[in-house]
């Protein structure tokens, strides 16, 4: 199925609509949207509000006993069949997405791709009937049923890949969704829910586009059974206070400050340049991707003109330049944030070794910039920056580093970085973080369970216990006798 757009060129794009109940929906109101690359309204698209929200849960509502009583192939069926519509459109759906958030267009087709694979893979996922006592007294099995109705908020950094996991897992265990994109980002989202208003029965997929009051709506509504949510701890944080009114099951996809730990015997060029691209991907806006690197003393200064060397060499630019490497950040609070976090960095007394020099320009442009010599209480390390200012932090004990690493309030993800495997994976398992990798950093697979430890969030995406966040468990004991 291949969606007929209209090219992306004009001035002001305004064909976009609400999804709910299966049909295309406008709005008395009106949102606009922002390309970062130009910091100028470049599309206008309907402003959903309470009125629309209580239509979507109630069809969402009415859809659910029979969409949950659908077999899991007929379920998982429809989904390739949507999977199969994004990739036949992917190519004018990744510039629109560029163009409202920001990253290279190659990054762009890249998240709609990674999308859908975890929709691919996570539908194909069994989740069986587990029988837990069989004996001469009693039979008692444990079985998996959907919630309801589940709100999916998605955050502005990867509005596409953000989405496509949560929707797979929801609509796949039966549940029917409404689904709300971020105010600065909303664009891609509503065109993949004209597609999905197409291939999916009415009701089981509703998608607004609206401001942050939706979601807090979302988290309080007495309709709505869970909500899947993915952002900064602090508006988790409020969701979670939200979702407390009516007692809601909820997944927490929360942010994180990842600490990269570099040993001595590594190569520092190797490890700069796979590093730098874990720091600055996206421009630095990604929950898992490095923020801090730990450097042992031996090698600091290597590695530090080594990723120095990288920084300089990355271009920065409009992401639909196919040179990009690095381009603007998606909106003017994030990059104002950037602006206060560097003009503090140079008060501390730092080195600014690359960059630390922001552009004059309309967009919200910062250039890849790495700092050494900043110390550990520095809001640089302490914070989670989310843009493409990098601090490396030298370290001569190894045990000093993993503390230092694990002294903070995320924890999301980490890394080892050693050309031995054996002591990287006993260092790695003493991150206090829900996911730690050696000799690599970024990469969530579908059968592997992804979520935060401390305040970096609550329950899991991917794999059978990502799926089972989504359902309600479900105990049946029988007497034999």
């Amino acid at each position: 199925m291949r969606a007929q757009q209209p090219e992306i060129l004009s001035d002001l794009q305004t064909d976009f609509t609400h999804c709910i109940d299966g049909v295309s929906v406008g709005s008395n109101e009106w949102m606009d949207v922002i390309n970062p690359a130009t910091g100028k309204v470049f599309a206008r698209c309907p402003k959903a509000g309470k009125m629309e929200l209580n239509l979507a849960v109630a069809a969402a509502h009415k859809s659910f006993k029979e969409w949950s009583n659908t077999s899991y192939q007929d379920r998982a069926a429809l989904l390739k069949t949507f999977s199969k519509a994004l990739e036949e459109n992917q190519d004018w759906m990744a510039e629109l997405l560029t163009r409202e958030q920001g990253k290279p267009l190659s990054q762009a087709r890249e998240e709609i791709s990674r999308g859908r694979t975890h929709m691919d893979l996570l539908s194909k996922i069994n989740v069986p009937t587990e029988t837990l006592v069989d004996d001469n007294n009693r039979y008692i099995e444990l079985r998996y049923r959907p919630l309801g109705v589940v709100g999916i908020i998605t955050p502005w950094n990867a509005p596409i890949n953000l989405a496509l996991g949560p929707i797979a897992s929801a609509l796949y265990t039966g549940n029917t969704i409404i689904l709300k994109p971020p105010p600065s980002t909303p664009l891609t989202t509503l065109k993949m829910g004209e597609l999905m208003c197409r291939i999916f029965p009415k009701g089981v997929v509703n998608i607004l586009a609206g401001g942050n009051e939706i979601g807090q709506l979302m988290a309080e509504h007495p309709d709505i059974n869970m909500i899947s949510f993915t952002g900064s701890v602090e508006t988790g944080k409020r969701v979670m206070a939200s979702c407390a009114t009516t007692l809601k099951r909820m997944i927490l996809e929360l942010g994180g400050n990842d600490p990269a730990i570099v040993m001595a015997d590594v190569n520092p060029k190797e490890v700069a340049k796979e590093l730098f691209l874990a720091s600055t991907i996206n421009a630095g806006q990604t929950c898992v991707a490095v923020k801090r690197i730990y450097v042992h003393e031996k090698i600091y200064d290597a590695f530090c003109e080594a990723l120095t060397e990288e920084a300089r060499n990355a271009k920065l630019g409009n992401g639909l330049d196919l040179q990009t490497d690095i381009g603007p950040l998606q909106n003017i609070t994030q990059y104002e944030k950037a602006r206060r976090l560097l003009e503090d960095t140079k008060k501390s007394g730092a080195r600014i070794l690359a960059g630390g020099d922001i552009p004059e320009s309309s967009g919200y442009y910062v250039p890849p910039t790495i700092v050494a010599d900043i110390s550990d209480d520095a809001r640089l390390v302490q914070e989670e920056q989310f843009c493409p200012i990098v601090p490396v932090l030298k370290y001569s004990d190894i045990n000093d580093a993993i503390n230092r690493a694990n002294d903070s309030i995320y924890g999301l993800a980490g890394s080892i970085w050693t050309k031995d495997l054996s002591k990287g994976a006993e260092l790695a398992s003493r991150l206090e973080v829900g996911t730690a990798w050696v000799n690599q950093h970024r990469g969530t697979l579908s059968d592997v369970p992804f979520g935060g430890a401390k305040q970096s969030g609550i329950g899991h995406q991917y794999s059978i216990i990502g799926l089972k966040g989504y359902m309600q468990a479900f105990v049946l004991s029988v007497p034999k006798k």
